[in-house]
């Protein structure tokens, strides 16, 4: 078996772990998105909690209750605030690790590619060393076959 047919089951699994490292990043990615639509959608909210009801007065108890549910509306944006930078660096992790396992990868393709072209050598320079046998033989039977002629 040759050198760069002993690497093939290696440069299998590399690429497996590239392709799965690479389905994790889209999860990563999918994931992040979706917690910063949340946190787009809590902002507009918010906003428009924000305005204060027609008329400008609201009777003490509708006051108090307006602040807490802000106060819950503004906890509840730095939680997602939060959920959206924990993603981030979820995303940035998974990346990195695609760029190592892709490296990886490349680099065997690059030692598997080595090894094909030094064996195709090596098997050019012996077809090479064949055929200059075998015409040194012809030569040979040739010059025999003058040397028998009278």
């Amino acid at each position: 078996m040759n050198r760069s047919q002993r690497l093939d089951p290696l440069l299998r699994v590399t690429q497996q772990r590239q392709d799965n490292v690479a389905k994790q990043l889209a999860e990563r990615d999918k994931a992040l998105t979706e917690q910063q639509q949340r946190l787009d959608m809590l902002k507009q909210y918010a906003d428009t909690y924000s305005v204060t009801p027609a008329g400008g007065t609201l009777a003490p108890a509708m006051l108090a209750n307006h602040v807490a549910f802000r106060a819950k509306l503004d906890t509840a944006l730095q939680q997602q605030a939060k959920a959206v930078d924990t993603s981030r660096q979820h995303c940035d992790v998974e990346r990195a690790r695609l760029m190592l396992a892709s490296r990886d990868n490349k680099v065997l393709e690059q030692l598997a590619a080595s090894y094909r072209a030094e064996e195709s050598r090596v098997a050019g320079r012996r077809e090479q060393r064949e055929l200059d046998d075998i015409g040194g033989q012809r030569v040979r039977a040739k010059a025999v076959s003058e040397s028998d002629e009278p």
